[in-house]
């Protein structure tokens, strides 16, 4: 997509909240994490989750008083990476499933003490994301478009519901233009200036950088919105001793599962709007 090539990338030391805790075990160690027991007010102390899905929630790099909306949130691990930061004005979560909807809203309460989960802070939807930016456009300072994808690794572990079964063949073919259509819709509600993390947990191109360069030129072509690619390298640089990335990729910065560093795949790219 030619409008990329004119696009600079911005670079920003990743700052992160002092609140946000994440654990792993040392780079080779693939021991695991027994499971959170409730403590006396019967709250879990910790969620399990692929570290390298944090990367998602650094990379959005949320300022104290932001709006942010997590389009895509079930099952809830990075809203509650989001929520620990303590940063957060108002936080709009949402998945287009009623019932993955109601696994998050599980999550957060089997986590997160109920004077934090107020109306005034928070907002737990279950709308077709791809409307959203139909609904409120212009309105959050930070976008999360954590889109579903192939789920690769549980795809590779699980037999279950696979997407790659014959029964799911259309819906697999027809991820790449619901991710577009997510990802637009996120720009489209981000706020001027705001700025916007798409991220998956594939290693398919058609559904990481395929996606991203025909949401910036859609955003372009039909809306009049011009973005810019943030480079995430100081993020990469940062943690380049926990996880494994792959090298001199064009667009965006994906994890890739190591023996010696079993995280991912995570694909993540960052875009800023423009005023």
């Amino acid at each position: 997509v030619t409008s990329l090539e004119f696009l600079s990338q911005q670079q920003y030391p990743p700052q992160l909240s002092p609140h946000l805790k994440c654990f792993v075990f040392p780079r080779g160690d693939v021991t695991r994490f027994k499971p959170a027991r409730p403590d006396r007010y019967g709250l879990l102390g910790y969620y399990l989750m692929d570290a390298a899905s944090i990367l998602p929630c650094l990379a959005l790099d949320v300022q104290e008083g932001h709006t942010v909306l997590d389009l895509c949130a079930a099952p809830g691990g990075k809203t509650l990476a989001l929520l620990q930061t303590q940063l957060i004005r108002y936080l709009c979560i949402n998945d287009s499933s009623m019932s993955r909807t109601s696994r998050l809203r599980k999550v957060l309460h089997s986590y997160v003490p109920k004077q934090f989960l107020t109306d005034e802070n928070l907002r737990i939807t279950s709308f077709d994301g791809t409307m959203w930016g139909e609904m409120e456009r212009e309105t959050f300072d930070r976008v999360l478009v954590d889109a579903p994808c192939t789920t690769d690794r549980h795809s590779l572990m699980e037999d279950d519901n696979n997407i790659f079964s014959k029964s799911r063949t259309g819906e697999r073919r027809g991820l790449p233009q619901l991710q577009l259509e997510l990802l637009l819709a996120g720009i489209a509600a981000a706020r001027p200036g705001g700025e916007i993390v798409y991220s998956t947990c594939t290693l398919s191109q058609n559904q990481n950088l395929s996606v991203v360069e025909q949401a910036v030129h859609l955003a372009q072509e039909k809306h009049g919105i011009q973005l810019q690619v943030v480079s995430l390298k100081p993020l990469v640089q940062k943690f380049r001793n926990t996880f494994h990335f792959a090298p001199e990729l064009h667009l965006g910065e994906m994890v890739i599962p190591h023996l010696a560093a079993n995280f991912g795949p995570i694909y993540l790219c960052k875009l800023k709007r423009l005023p």
